[in-house]
Order: structure tokens, then C-alpha cells, then sequence
């Protein structure tokens, strides 16, 4: 055999393919010995030229890759390695798309259903009358409201209406409960009502006066009437059928306000038609005045009420929504507030008895304290509105702000004082404002009184002040409740004997004491001092 020798040997040379048989020889049988390999160069001439390149790539290969130096191999490796990776082509990043998420709250009772239904679309408000009904031209979906918005808002409460300029925030559910500043409780907001005996006990209050309101609740809950509300003529309640006396005369058949006065005491304790002891109650009452909002596009009082019986029940709806979270109240809630809004006056900015009269002091304090709950309980003001209520209190305000007239600057009264001072704390009137110290002077040197009424406002300005005059003023006004709430067979928990002649005891009697005097002894956790923690923002205040 030959052999032949690279110039450069690396590997030995390829072994040489046998030769290929004879006809003769395919025809014998195979033989198990392989044939001895021949030389190359016989082999080669054996073979076509074409085929050789075919035989032997795997070697020749293998032995250019042994005889490269090895900067070239680094090289080719390198190459590769590059070209791998360009050929790897990552995802592009996908795009946020915006969602449409249907926001509707959880089944809870069947007072709402008919709530489902749209609202149609309401006409602007252009004639002046005193008896017309007040149209909100903005349109309101009632039904599940769609909000647009991302996966991590799937807890914001809708929003009915689209102001643009103030209130335009939704708020998630774990912020709701600190965040509605009008009506006080923790963080400013609506919490301390979770915690009612704790702090009656730390605020001056105690085992005594939350009994109290314990009987007070349980007397407002027996007088409801089969409907779903309250009336201030006892003879209307079945249960009752006039077995208390009291009932009230010019108002007596003001369901609307009966209702909100009714309910705001529950509201106030921190119960709701979701959590405490009287939710059936509360779930008929609040169903009573959202069906009445609903069926009058706004408008919750019927001929038998006035703008009065609206700004409570502005609140009553504010303050249920805001404390349950129960998104079937929004767009409710929201078209009280409108139809607040249209009411006004638009040359004084005040509020009275019919639409866009000019206003009075008592009137006004009810509609801001309605506009402030439904702004906190995020749902839409118009900031506009609060700048115009600010200018009828300028207009009925004297010595710089210390007293406060009815429909005018004439005539200041402890009662109409305390109602102008209490806005002008929620409108951002601080603690050391000369005119707040001299009205609060004012009202401490006129003390308690067996007014209600003014009671009422006047017991939460002392409450926001703190100090002595707080701690003088709740001594004399808790004693006084105590001693006068009725324990007389059917009036047992409530209140009206001695208080008759105050502002309105007369023309909504019994239910309207009552409401009053248990409101003044929730203030220990219904509302937390203001000025502790500071619940005026920026888009409600002068």
C-alpha cells in the first residue's frame, strides 16, 4: 500500500474506501471480512473526480479546523455568537390599553332596583317661579355606571355627573370613611362613629349619654312608616296613631324633611342599612328619599316641603353613601346636589324656600353643610357655588364677621350667629380669626338655651374650639338633655317638652326635637375637632 504525507501533517490521512466490486463479484455472496483498503492515489484514479469532495468533507473539516490558528477560530466563534444574537428579536413591550370598567354595587336589598332605570336627560333651568320644579341640565346614568379606568381603581366609587373643576376625585374604599370632613369623625372624616363609646367616654361624654341615644333610636325607629319614611304628625305612624303629642303643624306633612331628620340620627351613631343594629330601618328611609331624588330628576321635597327639607336630605344621602360605600347612593346622592346647585340664588348665592329666591341664613347653612358632605364623600361641587354662598354670608355678616343676620346684615341673633360661624369654619375660617373669637365669646356668654336649633350648631362650634369653652359649654348642655329626654309611655326617648317655642319646634314637633337633641349628644364622635385635624381643603374654603 501507498501513503501519501501533507507538507504540514496534523491528523493522519483519511482511511481509503475499498474498491468498488465487479459485476461478477456482486453477484457472489457477501463475505463477513471486510476487503484491505487501498492506496489512495489508486483510489483516486479508481474514482470519478467529481465524487471525491463527497467522500471525505467530515475530515477535511475536522482537519482545517486543527491546522487554523486559533485568533481565527476565536474569530469565527465570535462571529457566530453575533449573528445568534441578532437573530434573537425580543417582544415589544405591549401597550396599556384603557379598560371600560362597569362599577355597581353588590346586591344588598330590593329597595333600589327601580334605581336601574335611566334618567332622561333634563332640561336647563331658565324661569324663575317659586312652586316650578328645578330640571338639572346635566345628564346622570342611574343604572351601573361605566368609569374609565385602570385595573387598580376597580374600588373608586363612580362619579354621575362630569364637573370639571372641582371634586372630581373617586374614592377608594379603604379612604372613604376618613375622607368626608362636613359631618366630622376620624382623620376628619366620618371614622369615629366606628368608635362611638370610646371616644363619648374621652370627649366628655359616657355610659349616660350613649343610653340615651339608645332610647332616642329606638323611639325614631318605631314611628317609620309602612312607606319607608317618617312623619312629623304622630297620627300618621300606625304604630303610634297619635299616642305622642307633638306633632307638628306647618311642616307636619313634610315627609322629605321628616325623613333626613329621621335618618341622620342613625347616620350619626354609625349605623347604615349595611352595619348595626337597624339596617332594615335605615335601608327603607334611605330607599324612601333616593326614590324621590330619582323620580324628581333632584328634587326630593314634594308641595308639603322646601329647599329646607332638600339640604337635609343632601346630607342624609351624603353621609349614607359616604359611610356604606354602596354605589347605587352615587347617582342619587348626586342629583340632590345638583338640584341644589340650579337652586340657588344666582345674584345673592343664597338659598330660601323656593328655587333661586333670594336666600336666608338658616336655609344657607343647610344647603353648604349638604354641598360640603357630598364633596367630601367624593361626588361634584361646583366650585362656583361655594364662592356665591360665601358671598351671602359676607352680605348678612356684621362686626367683621362675628354676627350674623337673617336676610341681611340687620338684626343679628345668637341662633343665625352660630349658623354663619359654623360655615365659615368649614369654608377655612382658622382657629385665632379675630371674628371667630368674638362670635364664639358671643354664643358662650348667651350659653345653652332651650333653642335646639341653635343648641345644635352652637354645640359643634364649641366642639371645634376645644379648650374650656368646650369643656364649660358640654357640661351645661349634656345636663340639660339628660334631665329632659321623655320617659312618659309612648314619648319614652324623646324629646319636645320645654323646647317647644325654639327656632321650628313648633311646625315639625316631636321627631324634630328629637333629631336635634340626639344629634347634639353624637357630637363626641359624629364630629371630631376640626382644627386637630384640619378637614377644609383647599377647593372648599374662602
Amino acid at each position: 500500500m501507498s501513503s501519501h504525507i501533507d507538507p504540514e501533517p496534523v491528523t493522519p490521512p483519511p482511511p481509503a474506501l475499498p474498491p468498488r466490486p465487479t459485476p461478477a463479484q456482486a453477484n457472489q455472496a457477501p463475505s463477513r471480512q471486510l476487503p484491505p483498503r487501498p492506496a489512495a492515489a489508486e483510489q483516486s484514479a479508481a474514482q470519478p473526480a467529481d465524487s471525491r469532495d463527497d467522500d471525505y468533507p467530515p475530515a477535511l473539516a475536522a482537519a482545517a479546523v486543527k491546522q487554523a490558528p486559533a485568533w481565527a477560530i476565536s474569530v469565527l466563534v465570535h462571529v457566530v455568537a453575533l449573528l445568534s444574537l441578532a437573530l434573537v428579536v425580543n417582544e415589544p413591550p405591549k401597550k396599556e390599553v384603557t379598560r371600560i370598567i362597569t362599577s355597581s354595587g353588590p346586591q344588598v336589598e330590593d329597595e333600589f332596583t327601580e334605581f336601574e332605570d335611566e334618567i332622561p336627560e333634563q332640561p336647563p333651568l331658565d324661569v324663575v317661579a317659586p312652586a316650578a320644579d328645578v330640571a338639572v341640565a346635566t345628564e346622570v346614568a342611574v343604572a351601573p355606571v361605566e368609569v374609565m379606568a385602570n385595573a387598580d381603581e376597580l374600588d373608586a366609587a363612580p362619579l354621575a355627573v362630569e364637573f370639571t373643576d372641582f371634586g372630581t376625585e373617586t374614592a377608594p374604599a379603604s379612604d372613604m370613611m376618613a375622607s368626608v370632613g362636613a359631618v366630622g369623625g376620624m382623620a376628619g372624616g366620618l371614622g369615629g362613629r366606628a368608635q362611638a363609646a370610646k371616644l363619648a367616654v374621652a370627649s366628655g361624654g359616657g355610659a349616660d349619654t350613649e343610653q340615651a341615644v339608645d332610647r332616642s333610636l329606638k323611639w325614631i325607629a318605631i314611628h317609620q312608616l309602612p312607606d319607608g319614611g317618617w312623619s312629623f304628625d304622630m297620627t300618621d305612624c300606625p304604630s303610634c296613631g297619635g299616642k305622642c303629642s307633638g306633632s307638628g303643624h306647618s311642616r307636619a306633612k313634610d315627609r322629605t324633611g321628616a325623613t333626613a331628620m329621621a335618618l341622620l340620627p342613625f347616620l350619626g351613631r354609625g349605623y347604615t342599612h349595611r352595619e348595626g343594629p337597624y339596617k332594615p330601618t335605615i335601608d327603607k328611609g334611605i330607599a324612601f328619599l333616593a326614590q324621590r331624588a330619582v323620580a324628581g330628576k333632584g328634587k326630593v321635597y314634594d308641595g308639603n316641603g322646601c329647599l329646607y327639607s332638600q339640604g337635609l336630605a343632601g346630607i342624609a344621602l351624603s353621609e349614607c353613601y359616604a359611610m356604606s360605600q354602596d354605589n347605587r347612593l352615587a347617582a342619587p346622592t348626586q342629583l340632590a346636589l345638583n338640584f341644589i346647585m340650579a337652586a340657588q340664588d344666582p345674584v345673592g348665592g343664597g338659598w330660601r324656600y323656593a328655587p333661586r329666591q333670594p336666600g336666608d341664613t338658616s336655609a344657607v347653612g343647610w344647603q353648604i353643610m349638604a354641598l360640603k358632605s357630598g364633596n367630601m364623600a367624593y361626588l361634584q361641587v361646583n366650585p362656583l357655588t361655594v364662592k356665591k354662598a360665601i358671598d351671602f354670608l359676607n352680605s348678612v355678616e356684621s362686626q367683621s364677621g362675628a354676627r350674623y343676620g337673617y336676610v341681611d346684615n340687620s338684626n343679628p341673633t345668637p341662633g343665625r350667629t352660630a349658623v354663619g360661624l359654623l360655615c365659615r369654619m368649614y369654608l377655612g375660617w382658622k382657629k385665632d380669626n379675630p371674628a371667630l373669637l368674638d362670635g364664639v365669646a358671643y354664643l358662650m356668654k348667651t350659653g345653652p338655651t332651650a333653642d335646639l336649633y341653635y343648641d345644635y350648631y352652637a354645640t359643634q362650634i364649641m366642639h371645634h374650639m376645644e379648650g374650656e369653652v368646650w369643656i364649660s359649654w358640654n357640661k351645661r348642655m349634656k345636663e340639660m338633655l339628660l334631665k329632659a329626654q321623655s320617659t312618659k309611655d309612648h314619648e319614652a326617648g324623646s324629646w319636645h317638652g320645654g323646647f317647644e317655642k325654639g327656632h321650628a319646634a313648633e311646625a315639625a314637633g316631636r321627631l324634630y326635637s328629637t333629631s336635634l337633641a340626639t344629634m347634639i349628644l353624637e357630637v363626641y364622635y359624629r364630629h371630631l375637632p376640626i382644627y386637630r385635624t384640619q378637614v377644609v381643603d383647599e377647593e372648599f374654603k374662602e
